[in-house]
């Protein structure tokens, strides 16, 4: 006897519905099973997905999760770095529009709440006399770090890679990291992070810096874990004015992902430099001036909320 349509339907939904939970789950392995399933309320947002048997099914949008792939490594691995790489990021000052696409991404990739943001787009001006410009600041990830010096449980440390990163499994929450960073890239998990059950059952991993922990130390980490597979990290991929390059120093090559340049060239060539390099801090991220700029800083302005709007006050002069 054939089931009525509707029961066939509902089973299709609620077998997509657990697929897409699913693939978050796969990530958690066994862990599932201790953590659990958070119910959480639908958000209203509708999806249509295709069935394996070919219908087009509509669920809820909360139902999905974006959880990347990443390939598991020892903590001995995650703390010695990629062999053979020297990572290094250059900021195209000239195309940035504070679009803020690398920071929803950021947040995103990383599972952090809207308020939260690891890589910031603030606004500049060198002199009263010269004009503002939009300048997107992550961690500097420096070769000369004071923020790894005064660390006492060696929770953030260098690696041979270049890059700084935190294990907040080590991590005592003293905020010395904080204190001696002079460029105030640092984030404090005051409390409970707000993060989905199959997040919170992650393994974790410097390199993914996921998931969160209260009374710990966070950071923008240049997402190693996509290094190791040969991607970029998202906020260089979300940007859609290739403001961001990112590549290797040894191989003297960075890319945009539409453009692919030396890195030599580039910083030779369009008077690249490192924001408070006098601080004897050698940061590895690199800034193009804001010469022949594509955008008025005015576009930069346009439908933000008044929050975000706020933080440009005192450099409009409003």
């Amino acid at each position: 006897m054939e089931k009525p349509e509707n029961e066939m339907t509902n089973q299709r939904r609620d077998f997509l519905k657990n697929a897409a939970l699913g693939v978050a789950a796969a990530a958690c392995g066994s862990a599932v099973c201790s953590c659990g399933k958070k119910e959480e309320k639908e958000s209203g947002e509708k999806v249509v997905l295709l069935s394996p048997d070919g219908e087009l099914v509509t669920i809820d949008s909360s139902h999905l999760r974006q959880v990347h792939k990443t390939v598991g490594v020892s903590r001995e691995e995650a703390r010695h770095g990629i062999p053979g790489r020297k990572f290094v990021m250059v900021i195209d000052l000239a195309r940035c529009k504070n679009a803020r696409k690398c920071v929803s991404a950021c947040q995103k990739m990383h599972h952090l709440p809207e308020e939260k943001e690891w890589l910031q787009v603030r606004l500049m001006k060198d002199s009263p006399e010269a004009p503002p410009y939009w300048f997107p600041k992550t961690c500097f990830h420096c070769d000369n770090p004071p923020c790894v010096k005064v660390c006492p449980v060696d929770a953030t440390f260098k690696r041979q890679d270049g890059l700084v990163l935190i294990d907040t499994e080590r991590c005592i929450g003293c905020k010395f990291c904080m204190a001696a960073c002079p460029y105030s890239t640092r984030v404090f998990n005051w409390s409970e992070p707000e993060q989905s059950a199959e997040v919170a059952c992650l393994t974790y991993s410097p390199e993914t810096s996921v998931p969160s922990k209260v009374g710990t130390v966070e950071k923008c980490d240049f997402c190693p874990d996509m290094a190791r597979q040969g991607e970029l990290p998202d906020c260089v991929t979300a940007c859609p004015n290739g403001v961001f390059y990112f590549g290797d120093e040894n191989e003297d090559v960075v890319t945009n992902g539409d453009e692919t340049v030396r890195f030599s060239d580039i910083i030779k060539d369009r008077g690249g430099y490192r924001f408070a390099e006098e601080l004897g801090t050698e940061p590895r991220v690199w800034y193009l001036p804001p010469k022949d700029r594509l955008f008025p800083v005015e576009r930069g302005l346009e439908g933000l909320p008044d929050d975000i709007r706020n933080r440009y006050k005192d450099v409009l002069g409003e």
